[in-house]
Parts: structure tokens; sequence; C-alpha cells
């Protein structure tokens, strides 16, 4: 589709939730990476106390496929302080470099872009140990499987697995599916590119997942303690 997507969305919002009191567009169907496939990436907060939100809803509007993340101001604080913890931040990017199509969200964009420029919170030592036994964990899984299969579904759990440590070493924010392999590329178009060669190669798999491991601290089994929930 090459129309402006703009006026469309601005339709959607005004059509669904005449009420709102801001909403964003957001997402590659605003940049370069558009595909015919992008969709309507849409932010719209309700009034205080609004009983359609919080809600997530998927829909086709005018030929697009649509995604509509609707919050009223309390929800979306929630929102976005969890995704902060769990270093995910998606809706601080929808909302950070979103395009206003109703009201003026400027307040929220600028304390979003901020949350984004200054990254996550360093791993704790506690979190760095979980995360070097995990490592440590899949390695030694699989050093010594024999069964093919499990061989397989133990390679592909490291592979991803030290994609997403390789970002929390580097105390950078993480993400799922394509956004994972961006933020890779973000933090090291090299490192990125080893990881992609190593999908489906088990020897190479596990020398990228013991170059991040080195990165944490090195191996961790023997002495290794967790407590409480995280």
């Amino acid at each position: 589709m090459a129309h402006d997507p703009i006026p469309d969305a601005l339709a959607l919002v005004r059509e669904r939730y005449p009420q709102a009191v801001w909403a964003v567009l957001a997402g590659s169907v605003l940049t370069a990476l558009r595909t015919p496939g992008s969709d309507l990436d849409l932010v719209v907060v309700l009034p205080p106390g609004d009983p359609l939100a919080p809600r997530r809803e998927s829909l086709v509007f005018r030929g697009w496929p649509a995604e509509l993340f609707v919050h009223d101001a309390q929800s979306l604080e929630y929102w976005l302080a969890e995704e902060h913890a769990a270093r995910k931040p998606s809706l601080h990017r929808m909302v950070g470099a979103g395009v206003a199509l109703v009201g003026s969200p400027a307040g929220w964009q600028d304390r979003c872009r901020a949350v984004l420029e200054a990254g996550p919170k360093p791993l704790s030592s506690a979190q760095r140990d979980r995360v070097r036994y995990g490592l440590t964990d899949l390695l030694d899984d699989l050093a010594h499987a024999t069964d093919p299969g499990e061989r397989r579904v133990i390679a592909a759990t490291l592979w991803s697995d030290a994609a997403h440590q390789a970002l929390a070493a580097a105390n950078c924010w993480n993400g799922t599916g394509k956004w994972l392999l961006r933020e890779l590329r973000a933090l090291d178009a090299g490192l990125a590119e080893r990881w992609l060669r190593a999908g489906g190669d088990e020897a190479a798999t596990a020398a990228f997942a013991r170059e991040v491991l080195d990165r944490l601290g090195g191996p961790l089994f023997d002495g290794f303690t967790a407590t409480g929930r995280r």
C-alpha cells in the first residue's frame, strides 16, 4: 500500500475512540523499513477511568492491518514501568517516535525519549549471576546431550538466549523477533553477523554463547544461589 497512512490512522482513532485525549501513530509504516505488510501501530490514551482502557485490539481498517494499544494515564504509567524493568521498551518507542494524531502527547514523548536515550538499568549482581548460570547450564546440556532432537532444541534455545544476554551484558535494550536483531546490530554489527551465521550450527552457537558468557564474567555453576522471585 503506497498512500499516506496518517489520514487513515486519524480516521480510525476518530471512529473508534472519539474521546481520546491523545493518540500517536508509530512503527515501520512511517519509515524506510515499511513493507506491504506494515501495520498501523497506534497508542491511544483515553480520559481517566474510561472503561475501554486498558485494552489492545487488532483489526483491518481501510485495507490496513492495525494494532491499537489503548490506555488511560494510569495504565500507561504501569506498562511503561513494566517494560522498563523487563528491558524491552516497545511502548516507549511507539510513544517516543510516534506522530501525533490527536491531542498533545509532547510531555509523554519527551519522557519516553529520555528513557530510551538513557538505556536500561545495569544488571544487578544477582541478575548477572542468573544469566551466567543459565548460559552455563545450556552449554553443559548441549555438550552432553546425545539425542539429536534434544540437541537441536537446546542449540536453538542457546542461540536465542545468547543474543538476549549479549545485549544485557552491554547494558542495551532487549527485543524480540526483528527487534532482537535490530538491537544487536545497533550494539555491534559484527557481533550481530556472527550471531546470524551461528544459527543452526551447534559448534558456532556454543562458541558465540561462550563469548557472551565471558563478557558476563564466565561460567557459573558451583556455588550459585538464587533467592526471591527474580
